[in-house]
């Protein structure tokens, strides 16, 4: 996710609580829905789907976190 950003990613979750919550969830997430998909654990597809909807949600969250450290990184 992000390879642009793989530096700044490594960076703020080392100083930024948030963006390393939100990082974790979505890798969670992704993996919980990764299980459902392979049938390893039960769910219908509106869990799955919902559950992509969040991931999806903390992406964004994540991405722009992402530019505006960025940004800030390259004015300085």
């Amino acid at each position: 996710m992000f390879p642009e950003y793989r530096d700044l990613i490594t960076k703020l979750k080392t100083s930024d609580h948030h963006f390393t919550r939100l990082f974790d969830q979505h890798n969670r997430l992704d993996q919980e829905i990764q299980n459902m998909e392979n049938r390893v654990v039960t769910a219908t597809h509106e869990q799955i789907e919902q559950l992509k909807k969040e991931k999806l949600h903390l992406k964004d969250q994540l991405y722009s976190i992402l530019k505006k450290a960025d940004a800030e990184a390259n004015r300085a």
